[in-house]
């Protein structure tokens, strides 16, 4: 199998240089806790989507889903579509209710809805929490990076690492969303460049179906069964709605308007790229039929078919999603160990400033413990199984309180604690029964979870200011904003925002074109010559809308000047 070559190497350290340096020019902006932490409300409800969705599709999906499409086929498709089933029902339940909280960490509000006691018990077995999974997401990302380049899994973890924990500490939340979007035209371009060359290579659409009839049944494998499936959902369901970055970026919109649509456009992206990411790992099983490994199908196929340069741009497209998770994860758990931890239990009357450097400070250190972490999750079966035994035991009892209890008043903050006692105790004790296979395992923690957290609320509580407090707290989520609860545009900031924008696709573009020079004789090299001056034709024309937007701001200003 071929490796990187000196051209590749090339295109992954500019696009690293354009990340880093982002995430540094957006520093200056970040003034205090609520810009770093939620963007000062301000994040345009696209960009959220974006974010919102590159949040969501690491390396993990290139690895242990290409995986299960290499094996298996489409069913893989069918099991990432669940992620369109949190979003619709974050854009018709949750988005206005997060909104409206008014909270900078998805934590905060479980002190007015509950207690303190379990503000704190649900921070810090979150972040604990947080840390595993964030771990399963870099392993995978060290597996693509050590199969395309053949540099060794510790240095590949530490790379990656730095440059995410660089441009997340110094821009905030800011950083995050606007090298998502970058992140999302580099991952997007690459894949599409590939799907053509993955067509060809396995003689055509039709010829590829005829010849691999089961790869494309819906529902073909062990993970095609009814039960495995409305579990898997069901699971994903619970996991997504009560993710914190998924919370977090409904509430750092503009009002509940933006919310919905954000939510709604996510579920969108959920639907249409999944077949796009892993049509070529399922094709992988015709071309390469004799991988020894099914998670390194989508890394083997992209050394197959893609020349150097373009292959490069690939590599610097997993980083991007991977990136993008691991960088918004970092920002909205530091936030947590700020806000909730830090400023709530040690420090109470701590300044924006000193905030704002703890948050920081407290983003290196995951970071560190994260990439420390990660060596080892190759001891849990791989990244697919890490993922789901971290969630069974961990995500679902803590996720389901945090859900649950901004639609329901009953439950008790005696339940919340409970559920998560209960639940965890539940899924190490089905997780070590082998008679169970994970479906029933998962689906007997989930119901035990529920009860347990219903049940708390059957008797009414004889704490009248609880009561009250409970009270209050459903009265403003069911409360639409009002127009001074909303911030106001900060058009100087926004058109700063655009000219980034543009200056960053014109470098993507220039990017894709440089790399396809000394391929240009080939599909490859002239698609991505193609993509490249599309991009650099976006990026003028964004500049120049945004330049058109600032007269005409300016005119009506001048316009709307009172006369002496």
């Amino acid at each position: 199998m071929k490796s990187l070559q000196n051209l590749d190497y090339l295109a992954v350290i500019i696009y690293m240089l354009l990340m880093a340096g982002i995430g540094l020019f957006l520093g200056k902006f970040v003034k205090n806790v609520s810009d770093y932490f939620k963007g000062g409300n301000a994040i345009p409800w696209v960009s959220g989507a974006i974010s919102n969705f590159m949040t969501k599709f690491s390396t993990f999906i290139f690895v242990a889903y290409a995986g299960i499409a290499y094996t298996d086929g489409m069913i893989a498709v069918t099991l990432i579509w669940s992620t369109v089933v949190p979003a619709l029902v974050g854009a018709f339940v949750f988005a206005k209710k997060w909104r409206r909280a008014g909270i900078i960490t998805p934590m905060e509000y479980l002190e007015t809805r509950f207690s303190p006691l379990v503000r704190q018990i649900f921070s810090w077995s979150g972040v604990a929490f947080k840390i595993l999974d964030n771990m399963v997401r870099l392993y995978a990302l060290a597996l693509f990076v050590n199969a395309a380049t053949g540099v060794s899994l510790e240095v590949s973890i530490l790379t990656c690492g730095i440059i995410v924990a660089l441009y997340t500490i110094a821009g905030g939340l800011w950083a995050v969303v606007i090298t998502d979007v970058v992140q999302f035209v580099i991952l997007i371009v690459a894949t599409l460049i590939l799907l053509p060359l993955t067509i060809e290579a396995g003689g055509g659409l039709s010829q590829i179906i005829s010849k691999m009839p089961n790869q494309f049944h819906w529902f073909n494998g062990p993970k095609g069964i009814p039960i495995y499936i409305m579990v898997y959902y069901l699971m994903i369901l619970i996991k997504y709605s009560g993710n914190w970055t998924f919370i977090q970026r409904f509430y750092s919109v503009k009002d509940e308007k933006a919310g919905k649509k954000q939510a709604l456009l996510s579920a969108a992206f959920f639907f249409i790229f999944p077949f796009i990411f892993l049509f070529p790992s399922i094709v992988a099983k015709q071309i390469i039929p004799d991988l020894q490994n099914p998670e390194m199908a989508y890394v083997s196929i992209c050394l197959k078919l893609l020349p150097q340069g373009i292959m490069g741009l690939m590599v610097a497209a997993m980083f991007a999603a991977t990136m993008s998770v691991l960088s918004g994860e970092y920002n909205v758990t530091a936030g947590v160990l700020t806000k909730d931890i830090y400023q709530r239990v040690f420090k109470p009357n701590a300044t924006d400033q000193q905030l704002l450097w703890v948050g920081r400070s407290m983003t290196l250190f995951l970071g560190a413990l994260i990439t420390v972490g990660a060596l080892f999750v190759g001891g849990f079966g791989g990244a697919f199984e890490a993922n789901k035994l971290f969630t069974g035991l961990f995500a679902l009892p803590m996720t389901i309180p945090l859900i649950l209890g901004v639609i329901l008043k009953r439950p008790s903050p005696v339940g919340a604690i409970a559920t998560v006692i209960v639940g965890v105790i539940t899924g190490l004790i089905l997780n070590s029964t082998s008679t169970l296979s994970w479906e029933q395992g998962t689906l007997i923690e989930i119901i035990v979870c529920v009860t347990v957290f219903l049940v708390s609320g059957i008797k009414k509580s004889n704490d009248v200011g609880y009561v009250q407090r409970v009270k209050a707290f459903f009265i403003k989520i069911n409360t639409p904003l009002t127009e001074d609860q909303k911030p106001i545009e900060d058009w100087s900031f926004q058109r700063s925002m655009n000219r980034l924008y543009a200056i960053a696709l014109l470098v993507v573009g220039l990017l894709f074109m440089g790399m396809s020079v000394p391929s240009l004789n080939n599909k490859s090299g002239m698609s991505s010559f193609i993509a490249g001056i599309i991009c650099i034709v976006l990026s003028l024309v964004m500049w120049s809308f945004n330049n058109k937007r600032a007269l005409d701001k300016k005119a009506l200003k001048i316009l709307n000047k009172p006369t002496t």
